[in-house]
């Protein structure tokens, strides 16, 4: 049975909605336990969910036809790893149990400005199959009705529409399904003809190999950027030179011109580098294009050199990828024994915006 993973490498982010404060949830060696009620959360949460708009993809029946069924209710937002990761889990909920009265129900809410356009939003769920209905939550209202903590979020509402179980962060899942399969059974839909769902993720989705994950996950923006290394110091919100630095395990710095804005990096010269000192198997990077909606060409070197087998999924052998919408990008996937490395990833186009680093 897999460990739950809550609260350690947690970035604490004020988001734009009131004093709404969300984390992100990575490996902890102590978990948060579930919980079978929330502190400030709505007593009613499938009401919360009837009137809640825009549905991006709508519940069969309407808003209301959760009602008298089982719900899982997933809080997720598409660029952060640990939200990921918990999608294999959640769709073989969805696939295995619809037909004994289980509802999954996604609720997007963005932690980048990005994230807040629908058109992305759609297109990130057709890209990760994702077919059970999705809530847009830009403005937190669903969030905060629920008060939920972080991503992934997951609410355990039974029949009756009370809130069974809440829990947070990844890992644990084979007692989640358990818990489905008891509130199912509680409703008068037993499951036990069926067996467990077999989930293994592959590619991005893939779990991370908790065992040797020696890296938090690590923004770019100045509002919540830690262990900048370049000489001088991070200018906030100023077009500046940056150079390269020595790098301690899990700094980073730039090269070249930059403008660290409170969300985001963005490349202002015709070259520049960002590079992170990690010690992990997978390497990701919240990244994003100009303006113009040109793809841009990137490469990525580790310790100075072609990541060869050790590529990652949006990267080819000799390091080259490209973006060409904003999203998570897989950029390293080492397949033999992890070490302390140094990423670099260079851009030649001004405009390339990095947002933030996260690991697996």
């Amino acid at each position: 049975m897999a460990r739950k993973r809550s609260f350690g490498f947690i970035a604490a982010a004020l988001v734009a909605a009131g004093a709404t404060v969300a984390i992100c949830c990575g490996e902890a060696g102590n978990s948060l336990p579930a919980q079978a009620a929330v502190s400030g959360a709505t007593s009613r949460p499938l009401d919360v969910l009837s009137t809640a708009k825009p549905w991006l993809t709508a519940i069969p029946g309407g808003p209301k036809a959760p009602r008298g069924k089982v719900v899982v209710v997933n809080f997720w937002t598409y660029s952060c790893i640990n939200s990921l990761r918990a999608m294999p889990y959640l769709r073989a909920w969805s696939e295995r149990y619809a037909n004994k009265g289980l509802v999954v129900v996604g609720v997007h809410t963005p932690e980048f400005q990005f994230e807040h356009d629908p058109a992305r939003v759609r297109l990130a769920t057709r890209q990760l199959d994702v077919r059970y209905p999705n809530l847009q939550d830009n403005h937190y209202a669903v969030w905060q009705r629920f008060a939920n903590q972080g991503w992934p979020g997951f609410y355990f509402i039974d029949a009756n529409g009370q809130v069974r179980d809440y829990r947070i962060g990844e890992g644990d899942y084979a007692s989640a399904e358990q818990l489905i399969r008891k509130l199912l059974a509680e409703a008068g839909h037993d499951p036990s003809s069926l067996p467990l769902a077999s989930v293994k993720g592959i590619g991005i989705e893939a779990e991370a190999d908790w065992a040797d994950l020696k890296s938090p996950e690590a923004y770019v923006g100045h509002e919540k950027a830690k262990n900048f290394r370049s000489p001088g110091g991070l200018r906030k919100d100023v077009s500046a030179g940056y150079a390269a630095a020595s790098l301690p395990l899990n700094n980073w710095d730039l090269a070249g011109k930059w403008t660290v804005g409170r969300e985001f990096a963005t490349l202002d010269g015709s070259a520049g580098a960002i590079r992170y000192r990690f010690h992990a198997r997978d390497v990701h990077l919240v990244l994003g294009g100009p303006p113009d909606g040109r793809p841009v060409r990137y490469r990525v070197k580790i310790d100075g050199a072609a990541p060869g087998r050790d590529h990652g999924a949006d990267i080819d052998a000799e390091g080259w990828g490209e973006v060409k919408e904003d999203r998570l990008y897989q950029l390293v996937r080492q397949r033999s024994v992890t070490n302390d490395r140094t990423i670099t990833v260079e851009v030649s186009r001004p405009g390339l915006r990095a947002y933030v680093f996260t690991f697996g």
